[in-house]
């Protein structure tokens, strides 16, 4: 990049005034700025074969003037830029930019050049040799016994984790025990350890080191990106920074060195690390904070092999969306199925962890008592005297924070087997999703059917598990006997009913929605457009939650901004991987009033939805259909809560016309399964008799109005004028048995309101009061 761009406009105006100078052959003048010197500084780079621009050069460096970091950055960004096309004349190129640098304080210089050694060694190759030894003299302090210095002679303290790292451990890492293997750690700079690698680490690694090891990983597990301001012009700009490239290298050599540790810990920690490093900044998102640790995590992974590492891996699949990091996962998985005579699938389930639970999901000593959600309680209470025993104490927290990461990864990968219509034999159904305290959770509350044979929620009959069907009659599976998880698209109206009706009637509550799935069938207008779905097509959705819930479920490649329209910044297309080698497509873009609305900022707020569309395995596009009924199903379910969470016609504050459309508009089939729902639970509520449902609207009778509750968007019009009312939601809170953990919680939010507007006369909250009351 020209240095240029870096200039404020009197820097600009100052350099136009020298070029008149310079090209009317007039004397320049004596003062020697630092605008002086950049200038001098561009015109030889662009002409280095002129003997004035030379000797304007060498008078700037025999009288320099006060560097400041961003110019010295500049100056190096011109030679990078001039040396585009050849190397030729680059020793002359870089005379200035090396003598201004050794004029800065050698923190400024790690800061202002953080990007010249990896961008020359990548991009100037042949420019990089003429540099590494003189910037790597430049960029090292002298030895002064001080452990803080060596250790960033070593790291650089140019982003905040190696400032951390200079202050908090200097004095284990700069030790001249420990210095030797830092040093090591910063030349793994390979995709991978080389034998040699690994035997120079295994000389310089003891007990000590391993430990200090450990604690920086924890320290790295821990951290989060930054934001770095910049000067721009008469303004600035801001960047994101997770980690230096120099740093992201020395740390990957500590992950390379767990590959010889024998402790407990490491497999733990290299799966908190590929996961931190394998999730977007923010923690969510297609893109890895660090692709290469995470890489590195998985293939210390890999290599050290055992069931112990499943569990790790399987937490990478939950949570991470970079489609190259989950490859690697997948490759993992694999290998290590294959030395035990596995399916990926199998080993998954075989290396469920128990964390120690009884067969209820429960861990009871001493009073306290752990739950699969995590919580702790201690004879019934919440909080937890002091009387109790601190490791005990420390051993439930430890294992409460492993179950609130397996748990969710656990409900993710059954759930993915029921959009899969994966097969089961019955034996491993009952080892290892109904007798298992973690998935038994999952399976003893879901539906299992043998193929073209009966289906039921297991039961428990003479020391074996049975399915009892939805009007009570119970099957006893073979042990070999093929079984599948219970998918309404599969089955007739009335069998939906009638599950749907036994759940709520025994207060069974799945862990996602099996019985009340919604089923999305081919529409005439789908199957006249032939290859693409319009279905959810011009909705204006919040850009950020909308990415994050739609990266959750396994889309990738959502991202929208202003930083390039004329790039196609305003474009992007979420594909997601199904089964069968099949792919689904999303299209997405910026409307016209997003500038406006979001500023100059690089940040979209709301997008547009467009086509959804499937392509087969070699990339061609597929009639809609030729796609099979379930993948097609569970594809438009995925956009559909996309919608259903993130539309901006959820906004209680809302205007326009989109909103007014949404709003209160026609039911998707998200909402047709809530209105489902809803017409079961009426009757069960304490306010039964208040509430009636149409074919859009909870109907709600309350003392001075009677309300109609959206079941789409939740939004509320008052009888006998439709005017809005206007009500926040602040948790929903438990008034009701719901018969699901439904995504989104739009069915909470409605009776929560049903309950609140059917006693409209004890609200006290004066802005609800004013518009019920005007």
């Amino acid at each position: 990049m020209d240095a240029w761009g870096y200039l404020s406009q009197a820097d600009k105006d100052e350099f136009e005034r020298l070029d008149a100078v310079f090209a009317r052959d007039e004397p320049m003048p004596g003062e020697r700025s630092e605008t002086f010197g950049l200038w001098a500084h561009t015109r030889f780079c662009a002409n280095p074969d002129d003997p004035r621009r030379l000797a304007l050069l060498q008078q700037v460096i025999d009288h320099p003037p006060a560097w400041s970091g961003d110019t010295v950055s500049g100056m190096w960004r011109t030679v990078c830029d001039a040396t585009y096309q050849s190397a030729e004349g680059a020793e002359a190129l870089c005379r200035l930019p090396l003598a201004a640098t050794a004029r800065l304080s050698y923190p400024d210089r790690r800061v202002a050049l953080h990007w010249v050694p990896d961008g020359f060694r990548q991009y100037r190759e042949q420019v990089w040799p003429l540099l590494r030894d003189r910037l790597t003299e430049l960029f090292t302090e002298p030895e002064t016994g001080d452990p803080a210095a060596a250790v960033r002679n070593v790291l650089w303290d140019d982003d905040a984790f190696t400032t951390t790292l200079a202050a908090e451990f200097a004095s284990r890492l700069g030790t001249p025990e420990t210095l030797p293997l830092l040093r090591h750690c910063v030349t793994a700079t390979a995709s991978k350890p080389s034998a040699r690698w690994l035997a120079r680490t295994a000389r310089l690694l003891d007990a000590r080191a391993g430990e200090l090891i450990a604690d920086v990983l924890r320290r790295l597990v821990a951290h989060r990106e930054h934001r770095i301001r910049h000067p721009y012009q008469d303004e600035e700009w801001t960047e994101t920074v997770f980690l230096r490239e120099r740093t992201a290298v020395a740390l990957r050599g500590m992950v390379w060195a767990c590959e010889l540790v024998d402790e407990p810990w490491v497999t733990g920690l290299l799966g908190d690390v590929a996961v931190t490093t394998g999730t977007g900044m923010g923690g969510s998102g297609a893109n890895a904070r660090s692709e290469m640790l995470a890489n590195a995590a998985i293939g210390v992974l890999a290599r050290r092999g055992g069931i112990e590492v499943v569990a790790q891996l399987a937490r990478v699949q939950a949570k991470v969306r970079k489609r190259t990091i989950l490859a690697l996962v997948d490759r993992t998985l694999e290998a290590v199925a294959a030395q035990n005579g596995l399916s990926s699938e199998q080993l998954l389930e075989r290396t469920v962890p128990t964390f120690g639970l009884d067969h209820d999901g429960t861990r009871t000593e001493q009073g306290l008592r752990l739950s699969l959600t995590g919580a702790i309680t201690y004879n019934g209470r919440k909080t937890i005297p002091t009387t109790v025993d601190r490791e005990v104490l420390a051993e439930f927290r430890a294992t409460a924070k492993e179950l609130k990461k397996a748990v969710p990864a656990e409900r993710f990968r059954v759930e993915r087997a029921l959009a899969a219509r994966r097969t089961w034999c019955w034996s491993e159904v009952c080892d290892y999703y109904l007798d298992h305290p973690v998935t038994g959770s999952f399976g003893r509350n879901l539906i299992w059917e043998m193929p073209q044979g009966p289906a039921g929620l297991p039961v428990r009959g003479d020391g074996a598990w049975e399915l009892a069907g939805p009007a009570g009659r119970r099957v006893r599976p073979r042990p070999d006997d093929e079984v599948v998880l219970w998918h309404p698209i599969a089955h007739t109206v009335d069998e939906v009913r009638a599950w749907r009706d036994r759940l709520l009637e025994i207060g069974v509550r799945q862990p996602f929605k099996q019985a009340f799935r919604e089923v999305y069938l081919l529409t005439p207008a789908e199957e006249e457009a032939g290859d693409r779905s319009r279905r959810f097509a011009g909705h204006l959705l919040r850009y950020g939650q909308a990415k994050a819930l739609l990266t959750g479920r396994g889309w990738t490649g959502l991202s929208l901004g202003h930083w390039g329209w004329e790039y196609g910044s305003d474009e992007a297309e979420a594909a997601r991987e199904l089964p069968g080698g099949l792919a689904a497509h999303w299209d997405f873009h910026l409307d016209e009033e997003s500038f406006e609305r979001d500023g100059a900022g690089n940040t979209a707020s709301v997008c547009v939805s467009g086509e959804l569309w499937f392509t087969s395995p070699i990339g061609a596009r597929l009639p809609l259909p030729e796609v099979p009924a379930l993948t097609f199903s569970e594809a438009l379910r995925d956009a559909d809560l996309a919608v259903g969470v993130t539309s901006t016609g959820l906004d209680p504050e809302g205007q326009g016309d989109y909103w007014r459309s949404y709003g209160f508009g026609d039911l998707s089939e998200n909402a047709r399964v809530r209105r489902d729902a809803l017409a079961r639970l009426l009757p069960r509520l304490a306010i039964a008799d208040r509430c009636a449902l149409t074919d859009r609207f909870l109907m709600v009778r309350g003392e001075l109005r009677t309300y109609k509750i959206h079941l789409g968007s939740g939004n509320i019009l008052m009888e006998p004028n439709d005017a809005y009312l206007c009500i926040v939601p602040r948790g929903s809170g438990d008034r009701v048995f719901l018969p699901f953990e439904e995504d989104g919680g739009m069915l909470s939010v409605i009776v929560s309101k049903a309950f609140l507007l059917a006693a409209d006369t004890d609200i006290t909250d004066p802005t609800i009061v004013r518009q019920i009351r005007p």
